[in-house]
Formats: structure tokens, C-alpha cells, sequence
């Protein structure tokens, strides 16, 4: 399988290490400079972690070679989503805002109890990153809201200041950012006297380039359709 990496930062670098070692040939790492460059090759599998500036003319080179496309940028507006999706109807989109297998789990179990839950337990949720992570809150602390809260029955607080007086029916987001953190979210139920807490910790990149370069092969022979790491879950 040939395959085009975007960006060349830490994540690129690490995406076409491991893809390599898997057996992948990567024929290079992209950026908005080198468009033209990318358009002389041909590559079965673009897998873009990069920046949504590039999202345009990324979708525009897998609609004109029909390469499949595993999708894991951050920061995206409900635009470019339905852009995304858009792609998907000719080609295969593997997207995911965290590619980690643990919080493909800890969505899914976020799923299963929050019905149970909710009527008498608040709930709030706690993202952290590293200093330079550049959008708040991140797409994974997104990614549980919409599990919790999938029809937006609740008022979403992204953190609170001042007097805000007695809690509503809402749910609290809150972002944390320092150091050289790789990535922790935490779910938290708060009940009359007990707390139920459930917390991944990302210790390295390593978890999201491994699940990225299995979305990248579970999509590899998939026809045009948009998948997610609730399919690959399901095998």
C-alpha cells in the first residue's frame, strides 16, 4: 500500500515510521508546499494529522486520485465535517477525533451508562494537554460530550467564571494545558455523597499513530463510505 503522510511535525514523522515498519510504502510527508509535488504521485491511502488549513486541498487530491483517507486533525467546524463526509460518498474516510483503542472503549462504555446515570448525577468533563496543543477544548473532550449527550438535551458550560449561581441541566467542559502532557480526559458522574470517575491517560503519541495505521489497513479495502473506530471495534 502506498501511502501519503500530511504534516511533517513530530506526528507526521512518527505516522511514516510506523506505517514503514508495518510494510507500508510511504512515498513522503506533505504539506500545503509541496501540493504540486503530492499531485505527481500516485497513493492509495492519504493519512492527514495536520492542520484543518490543509483540509481543502487535501480533500481536493483524494477526490482527484480516489485514495482512501484516514482522517484524525482536531479543531474541525461542523463545515468541515460535512466536508469529510462529502468525500466519503466516493471514497473511503476513516475518521476518528482520537485514535486511541482506549478511548474507543471508554466512548462506547460512556454510551452504555450515561442513561443509567444521569438523572441523578451531574456531569463534567476534564480534558488536559500539553502547551502546545492549539484548540480547546479537544476534539476527544468533544467526542465524549456527544456521547453523553447525543441529543444535546443539555446546556454545554465550557468552564465557568464568576457568579454563576446554582447549576442548570448542563454538563461542564474544561480545558487544562501545560507542560508536555500527551493527553488525559476524564468523565465524571458527581452524585449525593459517591463520585464515579472514569479517566484515560495518553503517555505518548505512539497510542494514536498505532490506531491511526490500523484504521489505515481495517479502510484499505473498504468501498466509498465513512467509517469510525466504532466500526473497526466491531471488526
Amino acid at each position: 500500500m502506498r501511502v501519503a503522510v500530511i504534516g511533517k511535525g513530530k506526528m507526521g514523522t512518527l505516522l511514516a515510521q510506523t506505517a514503514q515498519a508495518k510494510g507500508m510504502q510511504v512515498v513522503g510527508l506533505f504539506d500545503i508546499t509541496d501540493k504540486e509535488k503530492l499531485l505527481n504521485q500516485t497513493v492509495d491511502m492519504v493519512i492527514d494529522f495536520s492542520h484543518r488549513d490543509n483540509l481543502d486541498w487535501v480533500i481536493d487530491y483524494v477526490q482527484e486520485t480516489h485514495a482512501a483517507m484516514v482522517y484524525g486533525t482536531t479543531g474541525l467546524n461542523d463545515e468541515d465535517k460535512e466536508k469529510l463526509k462529502a468525500v466519503s460518498k466516493q471514497n473511503a474516510v476513516f475518521y476518528s477525533a482520537n485514535y486511541s483503542i482506549g478511548i474507543a472503549v471508554l466512548t462506547k462504555v460512556i454510551k452504555e451508562i450515561t442513561p443509567l446515570l444521569e438523572t441523578d448525577f451531574d456531569m463534567e468533563i476534564i480534558e488536559k494537554h500539553h502547551n502546545q496543543k492549539k484548540d480547546a477544548p479537544s476534539g476527544t473532550a468533544l467526542q465524549l460530550l456527544e456521547a453523553i449527550d447525543p441529543q444535546n438535551a443539555y446546556t454545554h458550560q465550557f468552564g465557568r467564571v464568576g457568579m454563576v449561581g446554582a447549576r442548570q441541566k448542563e454538563i461542564g467542559i474544561h480545558a487544562v494545558r501545560g507542560g508536555t502532557l500527551a493527553g488525559e480526559h476524564s468523565v465524571l458522574y458527581l452524585g449525593q455523597d459517591e463520585v464515579l470517575e472514569f479517566t484515560h491517560q495518553a503517555t505518548s503519541r505512539q497510542i494514536f499513530v498505532n490506531g491511526a495505521i490500523k484504521a489505515a489497513m481495517y479502510v484499505s479495502d473498504k468501498k466509498a463510505g465513512w467509517y469510525t473506530m466504532e466500526d473497526m471495534m466491531k471488526g
